[in-house]
């Protein structure tokens, strides 16, 4: 076994210029040593030792490169927390891992940047495609026994499917997303079903219904299932000014919360990346009658609300992960740089 050891630059990230200027402030209970265990997450580490967890590639002295790919901390590292000669805090790894044995795990237990159980199925779901880009894939044409809906461990009857792929993930046409500012249509969210097994070649195949998370039927759309990509990623800020707006809380619900999955008019095309940390911030308008029994209407200053972190992103749009709440996050809700 090859055991790579990444140092660490002493230099301010380039990519936090930003940020320079802002003395970097620890947790008040910030601990000077933390050891890392199963389930411990690199937000929630973050946490532990800054006030504002999105700069801790300030505190590794990260730059731009290691942020991309960063170095590992697996449980049973040790977190030392230190200052460098100007007195500014610093981490430390400590390794506390076992040396190589005979045996090789094929699992990489490195921690995750954010709970991996609550974004996994929007890896690969949902899905922002363009208007009408479903219809060219396979379909569901009959269902077993004649149902209307079916669920898991039924079976389907699925028109033009690849014989090659084994397993699928099922999504029905959603809605358009628009952006709230221009009222564009940005993409379409494929509403995810759930996920399908080809037991039985052919045009029509037979498909038995694995995992079904809503209701099944004639007409929804099967794409091959795709293996979640392994990014290996760090919470950080951008570092330019990013000013746009909450499009859809992921459900069909109208207000997010902690834990929340939402979509945002901003993706790759303006530069946004996994891994970067926006604040949520509320906009508000007000509507009353002025003195002289006018409708007016004033604009309230926006007050943060919570902080996303982006999972997933594509040209015009991203997803996030509401990590932090202090109220309610609405649709045209801002997202901008912390």
């Amino acid at each position: 076994m090859i055991r790579i050891i990444f140092a660490f630059v002493l230099a301010i990230a380039s990519a936090l210029c930003a940020a320079a200027g802002q003395e970097l402030q620890l947790a008040d209970d910030a601990p000077a040593r933390y050891t890392v265990v199963p389930g411990d997450t690199l937000w929630g580490i973050s946490g532990t030792f800054l006030k504002e967890p999105w700069r801790w590639p300030e505190i590794w002295r990260m730059n731009r490169e290691q942020i991309r790919n960063p170095h590992r901390i697996y449980p049973g590292d040790v977190l030392i927390l230190d200052r460098d000669l100007q007195g500014n805090p610093v981490l430390r790894l400590q390794s506390g891992r076992l040396s190589p044995q005979i045996h090789a795990e094929l699992i990489d237990q490195s921690i995750p940047a954010i709970p991996p159980n609550v974004i996994r199925p929007f890896l690969s779901a949902p899905l922002i495609v363009e208007a009408h880009a479903l219809d060219r894939s396979a379909r569901i044409i009959a269902t077993q026994l004649d149902r209307v809906f079916i669920g898991n461990g039924d079976l389907a009857y699925v028109a033009d499917a690849d014989p090659a792929p084994q397993d699928w993930h099922i999504y029905r046409n959603g809605k358009p997303l628009r952006d709230p500012q221009s009222d564009e249509i940005l993409g379409y969210e494929a509403f995810y079903l759930g996920t399908a097994r080809q037991v039985e070649r052919g045009n029509p195949a037979t498909f038995e219904m694995t995992t079904v998370t809503q209701e099944v039927g004639l007409g929804d759309r099967l794409l091959p299932a795709m293996p979640p990509p392994l990014i290996a990623y760090v919470p950080h800020r951008p570092d330019f000014a990013v000013d746009g707006r909450v499009i859809s809380v992921y459900g069909g619900v109208d207000a997010a919360g902690r834990g929340s999955i939402i979509s945002i008019n901003r993706g790759a095309a303006d530069g946004l990346e996994i891994g970067h940390v926006l604040a949520l911030e509320r906009n508000r308008v007000l509507h009353q009658r002025d003195e002289l029994d006018a409708k007016a209407v004033i604009d309230i200053p926006a007050s943060r609300v919570g902080l996303l972190f982006v999972f997933r992103v594509f040209d015009r749009i991203s997803y996030g992960l509401v990590v932090q709440s202090e109220g309610t996050v609405e649709v045209n809700d801002f997202v901008r740089t912390p």
